[in-house]
């Protein structure tokens, strides 16, 4: 039997989606791919294979997660398997200089990002923005770990001389514009089969945690921008939030992304910047039932559909009818 597998390295996150395909009455088996071994002259199983491998395995001890998975999607693709999130869409989860890179050759407006390996380096780099805050973070990150606000390049010497600050996993530094929103919100746009879902409107006034995980809960790792009122810190919104949504599916698709959440904030001007790509999505639980729509539910659906397609496409090549 044809079967969904699903490629992960944290369970905690992985339940959602496998409650919802039991629901669904999919055949399914999750590969934990936090570490393991493969004859690579082995031929993969038929089915379906969804990746949720995240930039943030290394933060759960699961190191070298992300390495490992890169090899198993290579022998999948090789042999020409059904991939959801495949190689492509993993190089740009672990890359926040790829996401730079591909929002700019799909003409969306992001912030002014640069690159740097190196202390000096890092430090000439935020000189190109004397004068303006901007943001340094880990190129692999996830969660918003490590994201730090500078208005000064001496506030960031300041902390490279006490060494306070955790080392990029891959030793590359991302330094960016920092875009202020007035209401002190970001919006994630949720993508399923390529296509829009949703929009969630994030409250950063308390810290900018960016995922919306109910597990994912790592306190003021953020500069607050503002007051924290009553308003639930993830809120779905009605509609397209703005104009950016089709050129969003566009640049997933010349991605090979099929599920994604795409983070943007908007200026005091109105003008909309976005800044990350996340391929191993999450959806939080509360902001959902209070809008009634569930991200899960149609991952679930989605995989029931593309697993039904093989389904079809290997009785239409063996001659046999299918109702």
């Amino acid at each position: 039997m044809k079967k969904v597998y699903i490629l992960h390295e944290n369970p905690e996150w992985t339940i959602h989606l496998t409650r919802r395909l039991d629901e669904l009455s999919v055949p399914y088996e999750t590969w934990d791919l936090a570490q393991g071994q493969l004859d690579l002259s082995s031929v993969p199983p038929e089915g379906v294979f969804y990746s949720r491998m995240s930039a943030s395995s290394h933060t759960r001890d699961h190191r070298y997660a992300v390495e490992y998975t890169t090899a198993v999607l290579a022998w999948l693709e090789s042999h020409g398997r059904r991939v959801i999130n495949g190689s492509q869409a993993l190089q740009i989860e672990i890359s926040k200089a790829h996401q730079a890179m591909a929002l700019w050759r799909a003409g969306i407006p992001s912030p002014r990002t640069s690159i740097a390996v190196g202390e000096e380096q890092l430090t000439a780099a935020a000189q190109a923005f004397a004068g303006r805050p901007y943001i340094v973070k880990h190129n692999r990150a996830g969660k918003g770990l490590g994201v730090q606000l500078f208005r000064d390049v001496a506030s960031l010497e300041a902390m490279l001389a006490k060494g306070a600050y955790d080392a990029p996993v891959d030793g590359v530094w991302i330094i960016q514009e920092y875009i202020e929103s007035p209401d002190a919100t970001i919006t994630r746009c949720e993508f399923v089969g390529g296509k829009f879902l949703y929009a969630v409107r994030v409250d950063t006034s308390e810290g900018f945690e960016l995922c919306p995980a109910d597990s994912c809960q790592i306190g003021d790792m953020f500069c607050p921008v503002g007051e924290s009122g009553m308003r639930p810190k993830f809120e779905i919104v009605e509609g397209h939030p703005h104009e950016w949504i089709e050129s969003y599916e566009r640049m997933l698709a010349a991605n090979g992304i099929l599920v994604a959440g795409i983070e943007s904030i908007r200026d005091r001007s109105g003008r909309v910047y976005t800044y990350d790509i996340n391929t191993n999505t999450n959806y939080n639980s509360d902001a959902e039932v209070r809008a009634g729509i569930y991200g899960m539910l149609a991952v679930a659906t989605f995989l029931k559909q593309e697993l039904n397609n093989l389904a079809y496409a290997s009785a239409a090549n063996e001659g046999v009818t299918t109702t």
